[in-house]
């Protein structure tokens, strides 16, 4: 049986349908690019915003025109509106968050132990989730009450993965030869607090490391999760030089409303502790725009803010009201294209700290995880791999190095990266 795998979404959801992929060959089935020759497509949905319910019908719908036998939505909106989904006509089940896990031995009538066995090793999933990076699920649900996310309602509440899981999966990754390692989960900083052990999100991280993955890397971390040790392994290179801190809003006014336990001034002082002890760090994050109540100053507010902080990178969100969210009745919605001009401006912003962030290796030599291998002509490769601090690089290479490691000096800057020439890899 042939089975085609998607996601929308978050790290988490990428690491849950990699999770699938190891069920599906365990039980012997084969993964595929095209959902036209798919027995089943397996959907993991979204619906943090109106444009990721958008998109996640989207795919099922495509997958249904393209001939898929069966369509299995999971996920966030399979959960949160399971009639919407069935109600399309193109979808054959919808299956709710807290069963996902259980869906493949459901789908295929075995045991869930029969598929998990630790000799079926990890294989990057073919199109377009290909990755080198192996997600690693370590943590699900959520303990944050922010007054614009339906994810607590979807996920429910936080639990942890417990650490000889996440071990078993981490080594089935890397003896199946991935190179880099991506802790994954909706609160990942509550990791921990659910089990009966002293230890935290930190422990968690040296055991990971002591595994010698080639990278090890976190998906996302509220910035009230944070923690000098993380900085410090982070200082030692036992972790990549890069952290998502969402941020939401710079103004102090507008976080209180979204109920973010976080001021601007907290998160500036974790931004320059980072930076004080890796100089290089890339520091991303979420900007939400046009949230209810955000005046013109309260916007400049949050822009000058942005701007100060000079992020790598940053994903910029216009408040999408979520029935079942305390924002829903706030006073003060936006109207017309307010928050669509704010977030062209915010992504203004962002797009020229980013840039200034990668001028700053122009010259320098970087190590490079090939990610993308595509032929060029006769004995010549187009590469795109990441560095440890999440910036992307392309080179020419005279073989199809996907997922080594190379030595890359860089020699400019591209439209969302860096351009660089092989030195030795």
């Amino acid at each position: 049986m042939k089975v085609f795998l998607d996601t929308v979404g978050c790290r988490l959801n990428q690491s849950e349908i990699e999770y699938m992929a190891r069920q599906f060959l365990a039980a012997g089935h084969t993964l595929t690019d095209d959902p036209g020759q798919a027995d089943y497509v397996v959907i993991n949905s979204c619906a943090v915003t109106n444009q990721a319910v958008v998109d996640s019908r989207k795919k099922a719908r495509q997958a249904a025109r393209a001939g898929a036998k069966q369509v299995v939505v999971t996920g966030c909106w399979a959960t949160l509106n399971p009639q919407e989904v069935l109600a399309m006509g193109q979808v054959n089940r919808a299956v709710s968050n807290a069963d996902k896990l259980r869906l493949v031995p459901r789908l295929l009538g075995v045991e869930e132990d029969v598929l998990t066995s630790p000799a079926v090793a990890r294989r990057p999933l073919p199109g377009r989730h290909f990755r080198t990076r192996a997600f690693i699920r370590a943590q699900d649900g959520c303990e944050n009450f922010c007054t614009f996310c339906i994810t607590r309602v979807a996920r429910g509440k936080a639990v942890s993965m417990p650490a000889e899981r996440v071990m078993g999966d981490i080594q089935a990754a890397l003896e199946s030869g991935a190179r880099e390692i991506v802790l994954s989960g909706v609160n990942l900083g509550f990791w921990g607090r659910d089990l009966q052990s002293a230890m935290r999100l930190v422990d968690l991280i040296e055991m990971a490391a002591d595994l010698n993955p080639g990278r090890l890397r976190l998906s996302s971390l509220e910035p009230w999760d944070m923690d000098d040790d993380i900085i410090r392994l982070m200082a030692k290179g036992r972790l990549c030089r890069h952290l998502h801190l969402p941020l939401q809003s710079g103004s102090a006014q507008i976080l209180r409303r979204m109920g973010r336990r976080i001021t601007p001034e907290e998160y500036a002082r974790w931004v320059d502790k980072i930076r004080a002890a890796c100089p290089q760090a890339a520091l991303t994050t979420d900007i939400m725009v046009g949230f209810p109540g955000e005046s013109l100053e309260l916007f400049e507010e949050s822009l000058d803010f942005v701007r100060r902080m000079n992020f790598a990178a940053g994903h910029v969100f216009v408040f999408s009201p979520r029935p079942g969210t305390p924002a829903v009745g706030f006073p003060g919605m936006l109207t017309g294209d307010v928050g669509k001009l704010r977030s062209q401006q915010m992504r203004a912003v962002l797009a020229e700290s980013s840039r200034r962030y990668r001028e700053s290796f122009e010259g320098q030599e970087v190590k490079v995880l090939w990610e993308s291998v595509k032929p060029i002509g006769e004995g010549r490769w187009q590469l795109k791999g990441l560095t440890d601090n999440y910036v992307q690089v392309s080179a020419a290479g005279g073989r199809a190095m996907w997922n080594e490691f190379s030595l890359v000096k860089i020699t400019g800057l591209n439209h969302d990266g860096l351009d660089g020439e092989i030195i030795e890899g």
